[in-house]
């Protein structure tokens, strides 16, 4: 389980395939305090530590993984969001994040206003009863807020910090980014779903 709440900017410093998937290695300061065995969420989703070294911990990811999210496309030298799995003592700063990744949307608009940075994302239909406008979601792991939404796209506004301390600041329009959708708006609706199905 994670806060959505980044802790570093890693990046990319191999990328060996594997049978039925990805072994990345990322560098990053978060590395001295990785452990094999540990969770750590990377753009938005969970990997198990399966090595750690001076300055790096390497992972794994399966061909669904790969598929499903936009880790398939990170290559040597892309910067990645990073956050350690939560622990029972720490503050929940963002909101609920699991880690795992909904599907993909891609940004449409990148727009600057005042000191804030406007982002829009469309997103398959199968997912607009989990979008709510001042809800949470999860992008790239980002815990964010919905600012506005229309249709199948929706805007989150970005603090000058978060831009800076995560890989916004290096996306484009056109970018694919990892979505995670408010957990318990996910059951609410199957709930619903179920309900209206009886």
């Amino acid at each position: 389980m994670f806060t959505g709440i980044i802790k570093e900017l890693g990046h990319i410093q191999s990328v060996k395939l594997l049978t039925g998937g990805k072994e990345f290695t990322v560098a990053c300061d978060l590395a001295s305090k990785v452990q094999v065995d540990q969770s750590i969420n990377i753009n938005g989703v969970c990997h198990t530590a399966t090595g750690v070294d001076d300055g790096s911990f390497t992972v794994q990811s399966v061909e669904e993984t790969l598929r499903k999210t936009n880790i398939g496309a990170l290559a040597k030298g892309d910067f990645v969001n990073l956050e350690p799995s939560l622990h029972p003592e720490q503050l929940l700063d963002g909101h609920l994040v699991q880690g795992h990744v909904d599907g993909t949307g891609e940004i449409t608009e990148i727009k600057q206003e005042g000191t804030d940075w406007l982002i829009s994302v469309e997103y398959d239909e199968q997912f607009k009863d989990l979008i709510v406008g001042r809800g949470s979601i999860a992008i790239d792991g980002i815990s964010l807020t919905v600012a506005n939404e229309k249709d199948t796209t929706f805007t989150v506004a970005i603090i000058p910090y978060t831009y800076e301390h995560t890989n916004l600041k290096k996306r484009q329009p056109g970018d694919a980014v990892n979505l995670e959708f408010d957990i318990l708006g996910k059951y609410v609706v199957r709930y619903l779903q179920n309900r209206e199905g009886k």
